[in-house]
């Protein structure tokens, strides 16, 4: 007969206790011991390089993105794309393992090079590294250019690839250098001097809203501007359902991306996100190279249209001059719920930026700016964006900290709610203030990647969400008095 055997717990932690830490940790005196924390990670706010690198190779015509490194870390990229689009991210990986980190990835690459080109029938493969390969030092353009001698794949078949270490830098980085490869390699020899094909190349940058990217290509097309986008996923990841599957939707055409040194203009709408891209573009084309900030809220958008006209000799349409004016409407129509209100945000520099920008134009306050891997270039960068405005005074800057100290920081230094992505929602949880959803990943709603942020009609979307969180919580709170149908 068994008896039932009681487990002792090591350490016996008291109902007390468990309730005098929680009220500790929202202290000030634990804010200033987790500020100083400079060790330990908790949540950051980014996500590593391979999985930047990854949306850019589903960014162009039948590309197959090809993971030198272990199963599990492409597991995780292919997974998190997966959830934020809900749309598959179809990826393989050469599968290194132990061996691989004592003897080197090369056969592993051969032999997933091989069998991937024949089983998935790509038009181009774009590798990039995990953590693995990065601190063994594989060499991946040798390796490419054994198993082309090989004849694994054929001599003349693209395989770009970048180096992308998980444990430097972020997502922005891992998208930076796998464009710069992917263009570097389409274009080779296709350079033609004095040749002028009309056409306009638009870097958005690490943007996961294929809203987005629609939302450029139309502005382009009420100018009657050709455009290129470099990488375009709006079809990658938001395809029709029609019962057919397609492991290679959308992306920019090799051709088009072959022939970008040819065209009249570059475009990047994201300076941290396309930094060796731009230099490579620099020094490549003769034609004009411009770096604009992201076209979210008013001011950034004029900027923009202003630029497309100028490269192009063209005059700002009218309809685009209309939505202009029903954009600066509705901001006047809702300012009244944004206005001096606290915001917490937390992203990429770039697109902190462009929140700074749009909530400034609304008389919000920006209040705890949070980008959890930058430099103090990047503080500058963001810091010259609240000086521009009285609502700036007083907003903070805090650079290369993660959500956790954020916590710290609204817990201690309240702001009425936050934006960014779905990683928050401890923060705001505990805090009892709304998340408004916007940037990657976005995995617990659903279509919100489908809606533009940027541009005027982006700038109404966004009022709009923030304009009705606030009025849905007085709806939830105020006395029956106040529950009425005017506001």
């Amino acid at each position: 007969m068994s008896e039932t055997c009681a487990v002792k717990k090591v350490t016996e932690i008291t109902p007390e206790e468990v309730a005098r830490v929680k009220e500790w940790i929202n202290s000030a005196e634990y804010r200033e011991k987790n500020l100083a924390r400079t060790a330990t990670v908790i949540n950051p706010a980014h996500a590593c390089q391979p999985l930047g690198a990854q949306l850019v190779a589903h960014g162009f015509e039948g590309t197959l993105p090809f993971v030198h490194g272990s199963q599990g870390c492409a597991s995780y990229y292919r997974s998190t794309l997966n959830r934020h689009f809900r749309e598959p991210a179809p990826a393989v990986s050469d599968a290194m393992t132990e061996d691989g980190a004592v003897f080197g990835g090369q056969n592993n690459l051969h032999e997933g090079l091989e069998n991937a080109y024949n089983l998935y029938k790509p038009k181009m493969m774009a590798v990039f590294t995990s953590c693995m390969p990065e601190v063994i030092g594989d060499d991946l353009n040798a390796f490419i250019i054994n198993a082309r001698n090989a004849g694994l794949i054929p001599q003349d078949f693209p395989v770009p690839y970048a180096n992308t270490p998980s444990f430097n830098g972020t997502h922005i980085h891992g998208y930076d250098a796998m464009l710069k490869a992917i263009m570097a390699d389409l274009t080779t020899d296709k350079k033609v001097e004095g040749k002028n094909n009309g056409k306009l190349n638009l870097i958005p940058g690490f943007d996961a809203n294929t809203g987005n990217y629609r939302e450029y290509k139309r502005i382009c097309n009420e100018f009657g501007i050709p455009v290129t986008v470099l990488a375009d996923i709006s079809e990658s990841f938001d395809s029709p359902l029609d019962g057919t599957y397609r492991p290679y939707p959308g992306g920019t055409p090799l051709a088009e991306a072959a022939d970008a040194l040819n065209a009249q203009a570059t475009i990047s709408l994201q300076e941290h996100a396309s930094k060796e891209t731009i230099k490579w573009f620099s020094s490549e084309t003769e034609a004009p190279v411009e770096v604009m900030p992201s076209p979210i809220g008013i001011a950034n958008t004029d900027a923009f249209l202003m630029k497309l006209g100028e490269l192009f000799g063209k005059p700002v349409p009218a309809s685009l001059k209309d939505e202009r004016g029903r954009a600066v409407d509705a901001m006047t129509d809702a300012h009244q719920y944004l206005h001096n209100k606290k915001f917490a945000i937390y992203g990429d520099p770039d697109y902190l930026a462009g929140m700074i920008s749009f909530l400034l134009e609304m008389g919000a306050r920006p209040y705890h700016i949070l980008c959890s891997r930058g430099n103090k270039k990047v503080g500058k960068f963001l810091q010259a964006l609240l000086d521009k405005s009285p609502y700036g005074e007083g907003c903070q800057i805090w650079i290369n900290k993660d959500l956790w100290h954020l916590h710290s920081l609204v817990m201690t230094d309240p702001v009425d709610a936050m934006i960014g992505d779905t990683h928050g929602k401890f923060v705001a949880r505990d805090a009892d203030i709304p998340l408004i959803r916007v940037g990657f990943p976005i995995i617990d709603r659903v279509n919100l990647h489908r809606s533009p942020y940027i541009g005027y009609q982006g700038a109404i979307n966004l009022l709009t969400s923030i304009a009705n969180t606030f009025l849905d919580i007085v709806d939830r709170t105020c006395e029956d008095k106040h529950f009425e149908m005017m506001r």
